[in-house]
């Protein structure tokens, strides 16, 4: 069965092209014009991915991920946005979206982020089987459990995205091992996004965060030039 991708874009042009593209990929593509539209869609049809242009009139992309992530629904979002600056990417980042792509875009790069999308959620699904004979994660007063994809700091449970919980996990399970950026962008993404990529410094900001309003002291370090570890307190 091809895999079904959503494209929601109120530009009637960007929106068609990419679909003959992604069909042309093999891929099963709806196209809608605005989040309403969106909305009504993933309620009743499911889909593999989601593509959501952040500027649409109405209810925006950034909104139609809010409501979606509010109704539990983990289907992986690629955002697209005409906004250059890096408090307009984070703030779909912080909507919920797994990956956000800047206009204009390259169909290339376009392609290589959904199918990283693609590859994560499809390991997501069938993690739960493998990692439930390795036990809940423990460092200190934190407690990751990748079967349940739930975690703790202490009796506080840490409300994480999909991103969110992956990355945890990772530097979880390699508790005192510096992370390079590469190495975590291929593991979580499943893309190397660049040197000049934001996405991994965001989400080590948001881990960092909810971390510390659970009471947590500083697990999470930043080795310079290099990447990421945890440590026990």
């Amino acid at each position: 069965m091809p895999q079904r991708v959503m494209v929601a874009d109120d530009d009637r042009a960007i929106r068609e092209s990419l679909a003959r593209a992604l069909e042309l990929e093999g891929y099963e593509v709806v196209g809608v014009p605005d989040g309403v539209e969106s909305l009504t869609l993933v309620r009743r049809e499911t889909f593999d991915a989601l593509v959501l242009d952040v500027m649409m009139p109405g209810v925006d992309g950034l909104a139609v991920c809010r409501v979606l992530r509010g109704d539990g629904d983990r289907t992986p979002v690629l955002m697209l946005t005409a906004r250059q600056e890096t408090a307009d990417r984070v703030a779909g980042l912080d909507a919920g979206a797994d990956d956000y792509l800047a206009k204009p875009f390259e169909l290339d790069e376009l392609l290589a982020r959904l199918r990283a999308l693609l590859r994560r959620s499809a390991f997501t699904a069938e993690a739960p089987e493998a990692s439930a004979e390795r036990g809940v994660l423990r460092i200190a007063s934190l407690a990751v459990d990748p079967s349940a994809r739930r975690a703790w700091w202490g009796e506080a449970e840490l409300t994480l995205s999909k991103t969110e919980f992956d990355l945890l996990e990772l530097l979880t399970r390699n508790e005192g091992i510096v992370l390079d950026h590469t190495t975590v962008y291929e593991r979580i993404w499943g893309y190397d996004f660049g040197a000049d990529s934001k996405n991994l410094a965001v989400y080590i900001g948001y881990l960092r965060r909810k971390l510390t309003a659970a009471g947590a002291p500083a697990l999470i370090h930043t080795v310079r030039g290099v990447g990421y570890t945890v440590r026990r307190p």
